[in-house]
């Protein structure tokens, strides 16, 4: 564990962590009782140049419950960054890290990664929290991190997860626990709106040329480097809404402080993917309008951009000269932002395209594809399996159509779209084989259906963690047939559909 500790710098150069007291608070962590090891990655670890025997290490869970930060020197204490955000559409003011403190960087390989406590207690940024986070809410994000970056949907990681028998009140007496995030950036939206809203101009500077200096220096080629910032929030956005839609993944609590400029999956709480298909699916139970709802996710993610451009305005548009320049900046942002429409809905198109195994671009995908989407919707068709099975078609007769044809009730519904489908795999230059496996490289066979997390949370509970670590394995690799795990991509079992995930989870 000493070279895990000395590995990590809260103070590195350029880091988020030198930014200095405007960004943050440093405080130690709160002490976690009898802390034990729940779930690790060896992926992830490597990824940051731990060995995998690291968690073997007695010393392991304490460190990574935040236990030693209390004797640490002053200097290298954690911290708990200061942003603000719009929450379910409406100005919240201040928030921040709440019940999670940043450990500072780790550089391996030419990466420079942040490692984060998610409850690890209480802060100044808290409000009415307790600091913590429950074994439940820990173990989704620690399996769905992993899960999203083996999907190839960029996210932060988790490297570990941290329980322990401290009682902590929700709903419900549950247990505590601590994830511990990586993330190349945990900046979000709300880190702008922060310094925006409080006319901290210089602040607002300092953290926009620290995420251009870290992760986009070919902006400052650019004859506005602020405006090329924003840009790269907008392109990084509208791909992120691509891959969430592809899969069927609905982020719940899309909050502008819930957004990372680095257009990372960030913040797993009531997330969910689409078991029978609805596009008005809601996986947030708190989420009582709708706000968040699978179809309107694009749209909430343009609207988000819009707060991240006001927050830049101050920034933009420096080249004009005093006289034009608050014009010539929302002229400049407003264009930025139409972007957005430009790239997410041919991407998506041009994803949906290879998911139904269309090399070519021909007149009338779009509406292939949508009535695809009609027939699912209206039968709850399961989406992750749909797609799967779609690869058995065969483009000369009906021979492959039962397993994608068996999720629907109304069979002559799909039979029509099947035909309509078979005309248009016609025109295809790829025989069946070929493409099935184009399809089975974009289509996952495995995703983290909301029953399989509350299985390995059941068996955690009582401190059985081999279902955790097969789920997380299978999950590793999302796309193989993997025939010995068949019971990870079968359909929900009826009990699931009681299941509820809220804020609190």
């Amino acid at each position: 564990m000493a070279e895990v500790s000395a590995a990590i710098d809260s103070r590195r150069e350029g880091s988020f962590g030198s930014l200095g007291s405007a960004f943050m608070t440093r405080l130690p962590a709160a002490p976690l009782p009898s802390p034990y090891v729940v779930g690790f990655s060896k992926d992830a670890a490597a990824m940051l140049g731990f060995a995998p025997s690291v968690a073997d290490d007695p010393a392991f869970a304490d460190y990574f419950a935040g236990n030693p930060t209390p004797d640490w020197p002053q200097p290298s204490l954690p911290y708990a960054s200061v942003y603000s955000g719009h929450q379910f559409g409406v100005w919240a003011g201040q928030l921040g890290d709440g019940r999670a403190l940043g450990l500072g960087e780790v550089d391996h390989a030419g990466m420079r990664y942040e490692l984060q406590l998610k409850g690890a207690g209480l802060t100044p940024y808290s409000r009415m929290g307790d600091g913590r986070a429950v074994l439940r809410s820990s173990i989704r994000e620690y399996l769905c991190s992993e899960a999203m970056h083996h999907l190839g949907i960029p996210t932060t990681r988790a490297l570990a997860v941290i329980g322990s028998d401290q009682p902590v009140r929700r709903e419900e007496i549950e247990t505590a626990a601590v994830v511990t995030r990586v993330s190349t950036s945990f900046v979000r939206f709300g880190h702008f709106e922060h310094f925006y809203s409080q006319d901290r101009v210089d602040d607002l500077r300092t953290l926009a040329d620290h995420v251009i200096d870290r992760f986009y220096p070919q902006c400052r080629e650019q004859d506005d480097p602020y405006l090329a910032l924003l840009g790269e929030a907008v392109r990084t956005t509208a791909d992120l809404m691509v891959d969430w839609q592809a899969v069927g993944f609905c982020h719940g609590v899309m909050n502008t402080d819930n957004m990372s400029i680095l257009g990372l999956t960030i913040d797993y709480g009531p997330f969910g993917f689409i078991d029978g298909f609805d596009a008005n699916h809601i996986c947030n139970h708190s989420d009582s309008q709708g706000r968040y709802s699978y179809r309107r996710q694009p749209q909430v993610g343009y609207w988000n951009l819009f707060c991240l451009a006001q927050a830049l305005l101050p920034l933009l548009g420096a080249q004009y000269g005093e006289a034009k320049r608050n014009e010539r900046a929302i002229e400049d942002a407003q264009r930025v932002l139409e972007g957005f429409k430009a790239r997410f809905a041919p991407g998506l198109e041009a994803r949906t395209r290879a998911k139904l195994g269309l090399e070519l671009e021909r007149d009338g995908d779009d509406q292939l594809v949508n009535a695809l989407f009609e027939v699912m919707h209206k039968n709850r068709a399961d989406f992750t399996l749909t797609f799967r099975h779609l690869a058995k078609l065969s483009k000369h007769d009906a021979s492959g159509d039962a397993p994608a044809r068996d999720l629907f009730l109304d069979r002559a519904a799909f039979d029509a779209w099947a035909n309509d489908y078979r005309r248009r795999l016609s025109e295809e230059p790829r025989d069946d084989a070929a493409r099935a496996v184009a399809m089975n490289r974009i289509n996952p066979r495995f995703v983290l259906r909301n029953h399989l997390a509350e299985t390995a949370i059941r068996h955690a509970r009582e401190k059985d963690f081999t279902e955790l670590e097969r789920l997380a394995a299978v999950l590793r690799h999302p796309f193989d047939e993997q025939p010995e795990h068949d019971a990870y991509a079968g359909l929900p079992p009826d009990w699931a559909s009681s299941l509820e995930v809220s804020c609190s989870s």
